[in-house]
């Protein structure tokens, strides 16, 4: 069984995507710490001038390092969800696929969610029916709690699941322990995403877009995933 771990993402790139699609099982890896900065809470939407980052704003103040992803939860105080509404309608209104795709998206930015999570569990389901994705998800904060950091981490989960071959993202080459994973009868390979390039909403183009751009531009876009 080929099993895949990622943390949440918000609005994912679409090598997220490749490595649920490519495994048996999928990890939603919520029970690690949370990390500022990262894609677990933004990512980037495709404008005429290039792109631009959208980012939720969670509240980590004073906990930051106390907080495991499941638990981080949105700063409501602040208009996020108006302001990502704003830019994703008005650069992508004249995409292709508009019609299709704004009326899907808009009620995840008028619902008031708590935890950056849940959006992120919730968006990904969307996206993956979009994708043809079937692959069964398991969020880790639902599975007994599993100990170890990084590479044993990894491995316990993989052993926790049952899994015989682990599809690692291609920066698992800085720290996993190849050796672990092979005494324990598991087959780690790595993912090597080749980005497809599309037609997008504005002259050239610019890859490492959020999943949307992809959405939003393209009427076979499953076709377009599996290269």
């Amino acid at each position: 069984m080929i099993v895949s771990i990622h943390q949440p993402a918000y609005l994912p790139w679409l090598g997220y995507f490749d490595k649920i699609l490519k495994s048996d099982l999928f990890l939603y890896l919520d029970t690690v710490q949370f990390q500022k900065g990262s894609f677990q809470n933004r990512n980037k939407i495709r404008t005429k001038d290039g792109w631009i980052w959208q980012t939720v704003p969670v509240q980590t103040k004073g906990k930051h390092y106390e907080q495991t992803i499941a638990e981080v939860d949105i700063n409501p105080v602040l208009p996020w969800q108006a302001k990502h509404w704003a830019a994703i309608s008005q650069n992508y209104r004249k995409a292709p696929c508009a019609a299709d795709w704004l009326p899907l998206l808009e009620p995840f930015y008028h619902t008031p969610y708590q935890r950056l999570s849940e959006l992120c569990w919730d968006m990904m389901d969307v996206f993956n029916q979009a994708l043809g994705i079937t692959t069964p998800i398991r969020k880790t904060s639902e599975m007994p709690p599993v100990e170890g950091a990084k590479s044993d981490l990894i491995l316990n989960l993989c052993r926790a699941v049952g899994a015989t071959t682990y599809l690692s993202g291609s920066q698992g080459r800085v720290y996993l322990n190849e050796a672990s994973f092979a005494e324990a009868g598991i087959a780690v390979v790595y993912q090597d995403y080749q980005h497809p390039a599309y037609q997008q909403a504005y002259p050239g183009f610019e890859p490492y877009m959020g999943v949307i751009d992809l959405l939003m531009n393209e009427p076979n876009p499953v076709n377009l995933l599996k290269g």
